[in-house]
């Protein structure tokens, strides 16, 4: 009899990835026949007992004999693992917030501080140490296993996890899936008729060919049309920016502008919802200061200010509806981390949309080295990403640009150098002055001391 497949998955007690990744494992009839022994981990100990459950009760409900187990010991959980999953974060909103106002406050046009421009850099920091934690202890404890992250800023922190450890880590998101129903949507087709292939960063790739997959016509001349021909205001937050792009570099870009445009210093005249975003009043003081979290806002296609005037409770934030908590449907949650496995562990041959990993000529024009997504396929004897065909060169230029702020972030987090930190920060194309940068630097350590790593100038 074969041993059962273990599969750790770090940060279950999130309310979002925990339960969508236990429905995906046990939806999974390729794991579950090999026999799954799923251990649930965070350093909270307190939603451990609720995630178990939850997890205990779709066991129930689908028939599946699984071992269940939870700790809060990393090193109790990870031996014999042949995949570990993670989605880790620390205070998401709370620390987010000051990500986004913070550098804007020094005179910064980023856009929403999550993955890229300066708050993204923070956002990064934060989770660099905890999340090399992981591939660390996999060194000691499971060392053939395959990493699969989540966590944002993924492409930032799969670079850390690939140059300063020895794990295989793969980075997943579904990115690439909404600039796929965008052009569908442009061009009047369903999602599934579309054969889109991109590449390039996560949260900046860019298609290079969208073909009919029950013609084999070439889409993209339609789709150039077609986009001249749809009305501006249309989803304006969403798509605005992905077709002035598309118009100038000759290429449709994914996932949507909140996500492209923190790469580029310009982009603020195309999120309308910028101007909501963790909104409050400086003359009644920062939140934080008082540990609170202003309102997040998604974009505009939420309606956020759609509320009553005197709400029964405090508006914490606007989510997208599509991002639906543990719910009772058991359905696939979309995420790419199960076809993966059943490729890498089941040998099941599977075409996967999008993988970051360590370039090796998948992306021509991008250092080797540097953490890019490209459609990639699993089966039994591992991952194989496809070379895809080179960029056009003004695309390139402004992925060059984010590949060696990545690296000089990693490097600034392995040296301890908050001067190697300044340099990526005014490498970042929403930075425009070098005091303001500084100041920036100085800022943030004074709110978020306790969770960036040790470092000096």
């Amino acid at each position: 009899m074969r041993d059962a497949l273990k599969i750790v998955l770090v940060g279950a007690g999130s309310r979002e990835f925990g339960p969508a990744s236990i429905r995906d494992l046990l939806l999974s009839d390729a794991l579950c026949d090999r026999g799954l022994d799923i251990v649930l981990v965070d350093i909270d100990p307190s939603e451990l007992p609720r995630t178990q459950a939850y997890a205990e009760s779709v066991a129930e409900r689908l028939g599946r004999s699984v071992s269940l187990s939870a700790t809060t010991d990393l090193a109790e959980a990870l031996p014999g693992a042949r995949a570990v999953v993670m989605a880790i974060e620390i205070r998401r909103y709370f620390y987010w917030a000051q990500d986004f106002h913070v550098p804007r406050t020094f005179g910064s046009s980023q856009i929403y501080g999550e993955n890229g421009g300066p708050g993204g850099l923070f956002h990064a920091l934060r989770n660099m140490g905890p999340s090399l934690a992981v591939a660390r202890a996999m060194e000691t404890h499971c060392p053939d296993a395959w990493l699969v992250n989540y966590t944002n800023p993924l492409t930032k922190l799969c670079e850390a996890q690939s140059r300063l450890s020895s794990v295989r880590v793969v980075g997943l998101c579904h990115g690439v899936f909404h600039g796929t129903a965008q052009m569908a949507h442009l061009l009047g087709l369903p999602p599934e008729r579309l054969e889109a292939r991109a590449s390039g960063l996560n949260h900046f790739s860019w298609f290079e060919s969208v073909r009919d997959r029950e013609t084999g016509d070439d889409l993209y001349p339609a789709l150039e049309r077609r986009e001249r021909e749809a009305h501006w205001l249309h989803d304006w937050d969403e798509i605005a920016l992905s077709r002035i792009l598309f118009r100038v570099f000759g290429r449709y870009p994914s996932p949507g502008t909140n996500h492209v445009g923190e790469y580029l210093g310009w982009a603020q005249e195309f999120l309308g919802s910028s101007l909501l975003q963790f909104f409050y009043d400086p003359v009644e003081g920062t939140p934080w200061e008082a540990g609170e979290t202003p309102t997040w806002i998604y974009n505009l296609g939420d309606h956020p200010t759609d509320v009553p005037a005197f709400p029964a409770s405090p508006l914490h934030r606007v989510k997208p509806g599509k991002e639906d908590e543990a719910g009772d449907a058991l359905a696939p949650s979309g995420e790419l981390a199960i076809p993966l496995l059943e490729g890498v562990l089941c040998g099941i041959d599977t075409r996967l949309a999008a993988v970051n990993v360590p370039n090796a000529g998948y992306v021509p024009g991008l250092p080797d080295g540097a953490v890019v997504e490209v459609p990639a396929r699993a089966d039994s004897g591992g991952l194989h990403p496809v070379t895809m065909a080179p960029l056009p060169e003004g695309i390139l230029g402004l992925l060059r640009t984010q590949t060696t702020i990545n690296r000089l972030l990693v490097d600034a987090f392995a040296q301890g150098s908050r001067q190697t930190l300044l340099q990526a920060l005014l490498l970042d194309p929403t930075t425009h002055s070098y005091r303001a940068a500084v100041q920036t630097i100085k800022e943030m350590f004074r709110l978020q001391g306790d969770v960036l790593p040790d470092m000096e100038w």
